[in-house]
């Protein structure tokens, strides 16, 4: 037994010996040779690049490391350079692409390059290129030649390699934290736009007789992903900080995913406006859940136009702030509505259907005189944008972006709003109409107290309709406003303090002559406002909307300009009968000073 064990032994240690002799004999023949192909492999790199871009793009690096064993390799140093004269050449013969790029990174890593079938079989067959931080440069000229060019090469790159390659594929090129940079030379002056912490992949890269054709292929790609993880950005002016979490894109798919994004204010509210100095409009912006469907990639490429089919903007906040108690920068806002302003966007834009989910829309100003913030809301705000665009192609087709939004005003009433923007108009045209439903005429407190200093004492609500013809200059219309039971209490501020207080005397006044209660009256007959509000040149858009039916809000309370100059006379009228009591009370006191002094004159 101890002999046999022995053997065994002795097998084993050999058998080992022999291996181990086999795998350094391999490894040594694979770097032998290895270090033998390296000068053929270089040239043949170089070779299949500038054979594969038709000479616009030279590869250059300083070392390649082979491994023949695991057919694994890299490239130390590597730069894709765009030759410049070839270009032009290119442009002459109207066969230049719109896009040009730098590429410059420390490392390129090459995983399974199957040497076996290169060799056997004439097919270069790479399952992985990664390159880590590299440094890309795009640079964008539109050529009218490239007008409605598929995502496919004018002639096949596999002309340029079939002499010495019968298929060229890369299963998987990863670009792993990329920093980007956009140049536009499409102006005078060229436009900068740069990104970091980019992740690139591309998959199933091919080169053969019928990928060029192959519709089913992007730039002889099956799919582009892109991956943007926590991307934060500081506007111009300094003001705010844009933040975006986890964009993910598919080109197969078309669709991108933005996990939430947001648009954050660098001071708070009351800061923000004493900063500037002047009153100005303070937007935070939180968004949960954004997509957009159907993407063009490449029309994206070639002309940086974002063509999308649908949009989801879901679970958020849009929260607009102004301190009124500042002073107003005469900023003339003329030509500034949402639809005006998509116009002016020099990036193309299209985008079916845009709809939104659950979000919550605010507006909030600090009133100068009241020293408190009043609060309008439109919260769980849903519904849909159809022909979101700015491009002439479309706007030819449909005119008219258009908006339909389901709403809940101060969290209570329903409102359903409806708006038509005239994309084409110079006048800024748009209309709006809505319908608002039951709810606490006191829910509107938030908003009455502070900016008004009115305080809704009871009322209901029954229904508010209203229809709008609106632009730069003039809002016109008219409102159907139903309610019951209305009462108010006018307020003033109390002298150097900030809480506010019953005015008696006024809020009766205002109930028992201005008001009307009821709208319907009891004789059933229902008062219709006319609307005719002019925008104030610094007026925001939503301040317009709001003054717009304000006014007819107003009328139909019983809010006219007779009933007011009525409550001015008797106001007037009470105040000269108490300076006139007062003046008859002095009178008398004098009067009887006079008597007591008479009185103890004739004592002495």
């Amino acid at each position: 037994m101890i002999e046999k064990s022995r053997k065994r032994k002795k097998i084993l240690i050999w058998t080992g010996g022999i291996i181990l002799i086999l795998v350094l004999g391999i490894s040594l023949t694979s770097r032998y040779f290895a270090n033998k192909f390296k000068p053929l492999i270089k040239a043949q790199i170089k070779e299949l690049v500038l054979r594969s871009t038709d000479s616009l793009y030279h590869i250059e690096f300083s070392a390649i490391r082979i491994n023949l064993l695991t057919g694994n390799a890299s490239l130390t140093a590597v730069k894709v350079i765009p030759d410049t004269q070839v270009f032009k050449k290119l442009i002459a013969l109207k066969k230049a692409p719109n896009n040009i790029y730098y590429v410059e990174l420390e490392k390129l890593g090459i995983r399974n390059f199957h040497l076996f079938r290169l060799l056997r079989y004439r097919k270069l067959n790479i399952s992985q290129l990664r390159l880590d931080n590299p440094n890309v440069v795009m640079v964008n000229k539109q050529f009218d030649f490239n007008e409605d060019k598929p995502p496919r090469p004018n002639q096949s790159p596999y002309d340029y390699i079939s002499g010495y390659l019968k298929e060229f594929s890369i299963h998987t090129i990863d670009f792993n934290n990329i920093r980007f940079k956009y140049i536009n030379n499409n102006k005078a002056i060229p436009e900068i736009d740069s990104v970091k912490n980019l992740n690139i992949t591309l998959k199933d890269y091919l080169i053969d007789p019928h990928s060029a054709t192959d519709k089913s292929r992007l730039y002889l790609l099956k799919d582009v992903k892109i991956n943007l993880n926590n991307y934060t950005f500081a506007t111009p002016d300094s003001l705010y900080r844009l933040n975006l979490n986890q964009l993910d894109f598919s080109a197969a798919s078309g669709k991108l995913n933005i996990k939430s994004f947001s648009l954050i204010p660098r001071y708070d509210e009351m800061k923000f406006g004493e900063i500037l100095g002047y009153a100005k409009d303070r937007y935070e912006i939180q968004m949960s859940d954004i997509s957009l469907e159907g993407i063009n990639l490449p029309l994206y490429i070639l002309k940086q136009e974002l063509f999308a089919k649908e949009m989801n903007i879901a679970n958020g906040s849009v929260a607009v702030f102004n301190n009124n108690s500042l002073a107003k920068k005469n900023i003339e806002k003329i030509g500034r509505y949402p639809h005006q302003l998509l116009q002016k966007i020099e990036a193309k834009l299209n985008i079916s259907k845009l709809n939104l989910s659950n979000v919550n829309i605010s507006y909030s100003e600090f009133d100068r005189d009241s020293r408190q913030k009043g609060t309008i809301s439109f919260e769980h705000t849903s519904g849909s944008f159809s022909n979101v665009t700015n491009t002439p192609k479309y706007k030819s087709i449909n005119p008219f972006m258009t908006a339909g939004l389901t709403s809940y005003m101060m969290g209570k009433g329903k409102l359903d709003v409806n708006f038509k923007f005239d994309l084409n108009a110079k006048d800024g045209a748009f209309s709006y109409s809505g319908r608002l439903g039951p709810m606490e005429g006191r829910s509107l407190n938030r908003i009455t107290r502070p900016l008004g200093m009115v305080e809704v004492k009871s009322g209901t609500v029954k229904k508010l309709e209203f229809l709008i013809d609106a632009n730069d200059h003039t809002a016109t219309g008219f409102m159907k406003f139903e309610y019951r039971d209305l009462s108010v209490n006018l307020l003033k501020r109390e002298k150097g303090e900030d809480r506010l207080v019953r005015q008696g005397w006024m809020s009766f006044l205002a109930n028992a002559i201005i008001l009307n209660p009821n709208n319907p009256d009891s004789s059933g007959i229902l008062i219709t406002a006319p609307i005719h509000e002019v925008r104030k040149k610094n007026g925001s858009f939503f301040h317009f909307i709001w003054r717009s039916l304000l006014q007819g809000i107003k009328h139909s309370v019983g809010v006219t300009e007779a009933k007011q100059q009525k409550i001015k006379t008797q106001i007037a009228r009470f105040g000269q009968m108490k300076i006139d009591r007062e003046a008859r009370q002095a009178r008398r006191e004098k009067r009887r000073l006079l008597r007591k002094k008479a009185e103890a004159l004739r004592k002495k």
